[in-house]
């Protein structure tokens, strides 16, 4: 593995820590803690970009917002997580890490504010909840990708790295960054987090992932569709021919497959416990013209179902993690509670509560015994058709009832 890559990194893969709270006592998460970090960067000789953050802080979960400036004459960032166990982590694996050898020193503490407010995406702020944002300043919105790229190498060293994945850096003839420092600053940011942007990929990062231990004998395409598309938009599915507990899938960007994995890996679907990774493939190959590969692969570019096609839709504000409450919506006026308990019911789980929202019939919340029954339930029943051209939309909730 290249010389560069991230100390920080490499003691979380070594320590491999899932993203459950395992490695932190629970007593040591207190409730009241912020999931934003205030990040300061000492001994800062090369740029570290609003992306390199991104790429090294999603380690630990899903990043909704980060905020660059400098005060002090010291560069520093606010980073939001999803959730404030995610901020405890990163802050536990990574504070006095350094981003390269021997320099750029993460130093980080909570800060006192729970929300940031992005006005701009560009490479000083962005708001990943929101591609619609404006960049503001009459700059573009920088593609993440070449962002990184600009911000510390050149495009070609950037796009050696990203295809020699892991090499030494003196491997890679002439692969040395602009400022050509033998450990190479290239490397460590293109292998930060292990994960590499091509240029031109957006959202920095991979839009595949592999999934596997899928139950092979209950999984179809269109059910990771369905399960998947709550994270990002799925444009295509191929469970593996000669590994049917394994299946590609290519989100919209790489945003979404972060969310998706961070979300989905570990949970249970058909009562296996399924791993989500990002995959090695730029992109899921349909099958050739005639060739009939048993519905294993489909294309879902074109569909109706996608969550997030509408920039600045309501979904990307209502993205949980899987949990036993579902959150229902566009319910008919005929439907009543009962039909709603059945109707879940018959997806072979238990349900716990129900409630109608006060003001707005046309949703509620329902619990089910378990996640797992949730996930079950989502699957067989987003887009079920409630009567009245009126189609059930199902997504987990953070309330409980």
């Amino acid at each position: 593995r290249a010389q560069a890559v991230l100390q920080a990194v490499t003691a979380v893969q070594t320590a491999n820590t899932p993203l459950s709270g395992t490695t932190v006592s629970e007593s040591a998460v207190t409730p009241a803690q912020s999931p934003v970090l205030r990040i300061i960067i000492d001994n800062m000789y090369y740029p570290v970009t609003l992306d390199v953050l991104h790429q090294i802080f999603s380690k630990f979960g899903a990043v909704l917002k980060i905020i660059t400036f400098t005060k002090n004459n010291q560069f520093q960032a606010l980073l939001q997580y999803g959730d404030p166990v995610n901020a405890q982590q990163a802050k536990l694996a990574l504070d006095g890490q350094n981003i390269y050898n021997a320099c750029c020193t993460l130093r980080i503490d909570f800060s006192k504010l729970v929300n940031l407010n992005v006005k701009y995406n560009n490479d000083k702020s962005r708001d990943y909840t929101r591609p619609d944002l404006p960049s503001g300043d009459g700059q573009p919105a920088l593609d993440p990708a070449i962002a990184a790229a600009f911000g510390i190498m050149t495009r070609t060293t950037f796009y050696t790295f990203a295809v020699h994945h892991w090499l030494p850096v003196a491997a890679v003839p002439g692969a040395l960054s602009p400022l050509a420092i033998p450990n190479a600053a290239a490397a460590a940011a293109a292998a930060a987090a292990g994960r590499v942007g091509m240029p031109g990929v957006s959202a920095g990062g991979n839009t595949v992932l592999l999934v596997s231990n899928l139950n092979e004998e209950m999984v179809t395409p269109q059910s990771l569709f369905t399960l998947f598309g709550v994270y990002g938009d799925v444009q295509r599915v191929k469970i593996l021919y000669n590994k049917k507990d394994s299946a590609l899938i290519q989100m919209a960007d790489g945003n979404q497959s972060q969310l998706a994995m961070n979300h989905l890996n570990g949970q249970k679907m058909y009562g296996k416990i399924i791993r989500v990774t990002l995959s090695k493939h730029q992109t899921v190959q349909l099958p050739r013209e005639g060739l009939d590969d048993q519905g294993l692969t489909k294309d879902f570019g074109n569909s109706p179902l996608h969550r997030f096609k509408k920039p600045g839709s309501k979904n990307f504000q209502n993205i949980f993690p899987p949990s036993a409450t579902l959150h229902l919506s566009n319910i008919p006026p005929s439907v009543a509670e009962e039909d709603l308990r059945t109707l879940f019911a018959n997806t072979g789980g238990t349900v716990k509560a129900f409630k109608f929202f006060q003001r707005d019939h046309k949703m509620a919340l329902l619990q089910m015994a378990t996640v797992e029954e949730a996930i079950q339930a989502l699957i067989d029943l987003h887009n079920y058709n409630l009567g009245e051209n009126h189609h059930l939309r199902v997504s987990f909730s953070k309330s409980t009832i």
